[in-house]
């Protein structure tokens, strides 16, 4: 660092910083392309300054010193400025001269992040490796001969319901006393998390929403995706591909009024509508778009004015308890769409969420559950949330299956779970796993950046700078000079090529069970874990 420079309690050398950048002198160019493609603007051109000792042949005079001056790349040591390690400077430069390496030293700039008084907030998971359910085994292997057991030539029915399901004679006792069946809606088990439109970039949005399309319309797989908070493009709404799409409403209502207004113009109905009241990666404490990422086109679908950071409550403000909500909110979007819709809340994991679930039981507008576990989360929120907060969703959605059991309606009230699943790329697995736990469907919104998009976050805290839009992918910009680098067709494919792969992986799971016309929902007999203590927990087999 230059000499010149103030010595500051936030003064922090290249040593401190988790990235450094490893830059060849020899190879480089000064082309200029690593400076241009940086997204937090870590590197810059520098001109430096070379003491040369000028030995006269001989010795007929004194050395003198020289001062020679070259130009090269520099990285800024101001924290707002610090590498994240994207490595974006090392895929654009044509001599493979410069490249970000990780710190042999602690982190010390977490002891700096917080200047102005505000605790750090970011984007990506948790920093905790791996669940409980990546340690979970399918031990119920059939050893009699039948065609279901073999996965890659038998046909699989992978289908899950969304909607409160009734028996034929419930049906019957329930259209005449209110004049109409609780809808219900068959879709593929494996659903796309809400991810708004405003905390992805336009480009990913649309990729995800062609991929989907894709699926249901050339591959007769009824995936669904929910649009989380914000709203969405007016031309979606009025489109026929509306019915592939879970529209959710938040504690925020951003983009509501858009939603409502298109009522009278929608060609189909949506899947479904979601009520979101929680978020596993920040249980109470509500969602963040903050302002970097509010353009005009975002603050005007969400009815907000541009430049401003959008905070949602971490509840409904218009309601304080669960029975008010299924009296308000529930059965108001219910009549909305005529009762040809089904309507569900969303919360985060939490010990409160069997007594939510209870009062679910009690209303026929409910169409399921959704529950959204601690490791969860795309967005912004803040360390102290993320790393402290939060209730694993294995045990949660065991405890909700098992409530439901007692009350005798485990096949009526579908339970949705989400919250780090395929974390650590074991996305069929761990779906498997909290399926047979007692979940009718899975949710999954960061595994699709990674795997669709390329996203460079990880577990260890590289780059994780999804929260103030300057993602190098531009998968969560809305900086067109960032979103641009992202190609909507190939990232479509590759939801496509995601989903395929899953279904093989699910069916190689399921098929020894036997289980070919319908998912193992709360088979928990064909599971074993190593762990005692989680065994009992999850009441499912010790196995050593």
């Amino acid at each position: 660092m230059p000499s010149n420079i103030p010595i500051t309690p936030s003064t922090l050398s290249v040593k401190d910083l988790p990235w450094q950048i490893d830059w060849n002198k020899e190879k480089c160019t000064l082309c200029g392309q690593c400076t241009a493609v940086c997204p937090v603007q870590a590197i810059e051109l520098g001109v430096f300054r070379k003491r040369t000792l000028d030995l006269s042949p001989g010795f007929v005079k004194p050395p003198e010193n020289t001062m020679q001056l070259y130009y090269g790349i520099r990285q800024k040591t101001d924290p707002a400025y610090c590498c994240v390690g994207c490595a974006m400077c090392n895929l654009v430069c044509p001599n493979g001269a410069i490249s970000p390496c990780r710190s042999d030293e602690a982190d010390k700039l977490v002891f700096h992040r917080d200047r102005g008084g505000l605790p750090r907030s970011r984007g990506g998971r948790r920093n905790v490796p791996g669940t409980v359910l990546d340690q979970i085994k399918f031990i119920r292997i059939s050893m009699l001969t039948d065609p279901a057991l073999d996965a890659g030539r038998h046909e699989f029915e992978i289908r899950t319901l969304l909607g409160r399901v009734l028996s034929p004679e419930e049906n019957l006792k329930f259209i005449r006393q209110n004049g109409w069946i609780p809808p219900v809606r068959e879709i593929y088990p494996l659903m796309i998390g809400g991810m708004s439109f405003g905390a992805l970039s336009p480009n990913m949005w649309e990729g995800i929403q062609m991929g989907v399309a894709y699926l249901n319309e050339e591959l007769g797989m009824p995936v669904r995706v929910s649009t989380g908070e914000g709203g969405c493009p007016p031309r979606l709404l009025r489109s026929r591909f509306l019915k592939y799409v879970i529209l959710q409403i938040a504690s925020g209502y951003f983009g509501w009024d858009e939603i409502i207004h298109a009522l009278p113009d929608m060609k189909e109905d949506p899947c479904a509508i979601e009520i979101k009241y929680g978020q596993g990666a920040k249980p109470g404490d509500g969602g963040l778009l903050m302002w970097h990422k509010v353009n005009r086109l975002i603050a005007a679908i969400r009815g907000v004015p541009a430049g401003v950071s959008l905070p949602s409550p971490p509840t409904h403000q218009t309601q304080y308890s669960i029975e008010e909500s299924v009296a308000k909110m529930i059965q108001s979007m219910s009549m909305a769409w005529g009762f040809r819709v089904p309507v569900y809340p969303k919360i985060s994991g939490t010990s409160t969420a069997l007594a939510v679930l209870n009062n679910l039981t009690r209303n026929p507008f409910a169409g399921g559950l959704g529950i959204d576990g601690e490791d969860g989360g795309t967005g912004a929120a803040y360390n102290i949330s993320m790393n402290h907060m939060g209730y694993p969703i294995a045990s949660n959605i065991r405890d909700a299956y098992l409530g439901l059991v007692t009350a005798g309606m485990q096949n009526e009230i579908p339970l949705i779970a989400g919250g780090g699943i395929g974390k650590s790329g074991n996305l069929a697995a761990n779906a498997a796993a909290l399926i047979m736990l007692g979940a009718s469907g899975i949710q999954i919104g960061k595994y699709i950046m990674q795997a669709a998009a390329g996203c460079l976050g990880s577990e260890t805290d590289r780059c994780n700078i999804c929260n103030i839009g300057q993602c190098p992918k531009g998968i969560t910009s809305q900086d067109p000079r960032l979103y641009r680098r992202l190609d909507p067709e190939q990232v479509a494919q590759r939801v496509v090529d995601v989903f395929l792969s899953f279904d093989t992986e699910l069916k190689k799971i399921i098929a020894p069970l036997g289980r070919s016309t319908s998912l193992p929902v709360g088979m928990s007999d064909a599971l074993g874990i190593n762990d005692y203590h989680i065994s009992k927990r999850l009441n499912i087999n010790y196995v050593v």
